[in-house]
């Protein structure tokens, strides 16, 4: 049996963490004097909100996570990450649609190194570090799963 209350709680606090990212975004855009520090800011601030409301009513809830419970978490954050990464893209333009905008997040979430952009050098230096965050977070998550995955599957001698 699937815990929903704990799922939603660990999806929450996942998405809190990818708006603190997306905020990392505005000191380089100060430092470049470019324009795009509002979007940055309002990204981070959307995405937090959102996990903020799905955390806030379940922060009690015992963490006990079962494998079943493991999939669905796993799952839920590459698909939530994929869609709230789209904000910055969106809001400053760089991509202006969100089927690009989406399969650039996902690209760089799963480390594909697939890009729907032909002149990234036209990018602000903001979204280009986005753009290379999301791909750092994307091979983090990768090791991550990596080394929870290994001992259920009883493989490297854990």
């Amino acid at each position: 049996m699937l815990n929903y209350r704990t799922i939603i709680r660990i999806l929450g606090v996942i998405l809190v963490t990818e708006g603190v990212f997306m905020w990392l975004a505005i000191p380089v855009s100060l430092i470049f004097g470019e324009n795009d520090k509002l979007q940055f800011l309002l990204s981070g601030a959307i995405t937090i909100s959102a996990g903020m409301l799905a955390y806030l009513p379940v922060r009690r809830t015992n963490l006990q996570v079962n494998r079943r419970d493991g999939y669905v978490i796993v799952t839920g954050a590459w698909i939530l990450f994929s869609l709230f990464g789209t904000l910055p893209f969106l809001l400053t333009r760089s991509i202006p649609n969100f089927t690009d905008a989406f399969f650039e997040t996902i690209s760089g979430f799963t480390t594909t190194g697939a890009s729907i952009l032909n002149n990234i050098e036209e990018l602000s230096h903001a979204v280009l570090f986005w753009r290379s965050l999301i791909q750092w977070l994307g091979g983090m998550g990768i090791i991550l799963l990596t080394l929870l995955l290994l001992p259920f599957l009883g493989i490297g001698g854990m």
